[in-house]
């Protein structure tokens, strides 16, 4: 077990938000002295939307939101990590408590309400980066904001060119009405915007990322704007509202449940996107990954990569190596030469 990994266990007597505050500090201090990861095997390799992964495992956003550690975090054997949510104006969030762990369902409930501060401090801390791990940026808007189509034009304009890709969240459950640009002429306006602020600031990638919490009819309409509209990729899922049966005296809290209940249902909402979308876009999967098993799930699903948060707090970082570690054994049961042969097979 490495330091960080024991650290990890010590941080969990902390209350969760204080924990996740510490865990920034210790990254941002220790992140020079942590060793490059050790190359990652050829088989894990993945190709997606014009860059090259040397794994599939991602850090979700949520973790960095500010793009305080990214090179940090990358030394864990990330094959990405994607920072934010970012808003264009610094944004307090929702009052305290809004982190809750819910450690006999291996789940977290947030009502962070995208806690940031804002585009100009993430880009100077992108500008300042030294590492050369594949970063993306996840951008929303200030939940005060009178025309949240152009915030995401602005995050873009400021963050893109510091990024290797652009993720548009619109999908947290925490910003009252968000949820509403998913609806199909909202989403269309949207995506929209993002294509000709693209056109004015350069090419990147963009993806964007859905609630797990929709219907077929729902589906429908967002893989047929996501077809027509020009965008690189599709992150499936964000946190739900729904609320199976859970254990912990948490489970009341309102927010997003991420975590182990939400590996099925958000599985089978990728696996849905899959069908409908066919190849015409990326797929990366998120939702309730805590072991290679869980995250060749997502894989045979659709997802070219995943992305795991949650389960670093219940695990520590060592969590990413073991991944990778049972991804390979997956492989080999199963017949596969190398990752990208299983993307899919499920279907």
């Amino acid at each position: 077990m490495s330091p960080f990994d024991l650290g990890a266990g010590l941080l969990r007597q902390l209350p969760a938000e204080t924990a996740h505050r510490a865990t920034l500090k210790l990254a941002a201090v220790a992140g020079p002295l942590i060793p490059s990861p050790a190359l990652d095997d050829a088989r894990l390799a993945v190709s997606a939307f014009g860059l090259n992964f040397p794994n599939p495992v991602g850090l979700a956003a949520g973790f960095d939101k500010n793009a305080d550690v990214p090179d940090a975090m990358a030394k864990f054997g990330f094959g990405f990590v994607e920072c934010g949510t970012v808003t264009p104006r610094p944004q307090a969030g929702n009052p305290l408590p809004r982190l809750f762990r819910l450690s006999e369902d291996g789940a977290v409930i947030n009502r962070m309400g995208f806690n940031n501060g804002g585009s100009l401090e993430a880009a100077r801390n992108l500008e300042r980066r030294k590492g050369k791990g594949i970063v993306g940026i996840n951008i929303g808007a200030n939940k005060d904001s009178e025309d949240r189509i152009a915030d995401y034009a602005r995050g873009f304009a400021v963050l893109a060119p510091l990024a290797d890709y652009v993720t548009v969240n619109v999908s947290s459950p925490n910003t009252p009405g968000l949820r509403g640009l998913q609806n199909r002429e909202e989403l269309t306006r949207l995506l929209d915007t993002m294509i000709a602020a693209r056109m004015k600031g350069g090419y990147k990638p963009i993806l964007l990322k859905i609630a797990p919490d929709l219907d077929a009819h729902a589906l429908d309409e967002i893989a047929q704007v996501v077809r027509a509209s020009g965008i690189e990729g599709l992150i499936v899922s964000n946190t739900t509202i729904a609320r199976p049966p859970l254990k912990s005296a948490h489970a009341g809290e309102t927010g997003g449940l991420s975590g182990k209940p939400l590996l099925a249902p958000s599985t089978l909402v990728l696996a849905q996107m899959h069908q409908r979308l066919g190849g015409a876009v990326t797929l990366i999967g998120v939702g309730g990954i805590a072991s290679g098993e869980d995250a060749y799930a997502k894989i045979r699903a659709g997802a070219s990569l995943v992305q795991l948060y949650t389960a670093l707090a219940f695990h520590g970082p060592g969590l990413v190596r073991r991944i990778k570690r049972e991804l390979l054994a997956c492989l080999a049961r199963d017949g596969f030469a190398k990752l990208t042969d299983a993307i899919g097979t499920a279907n």
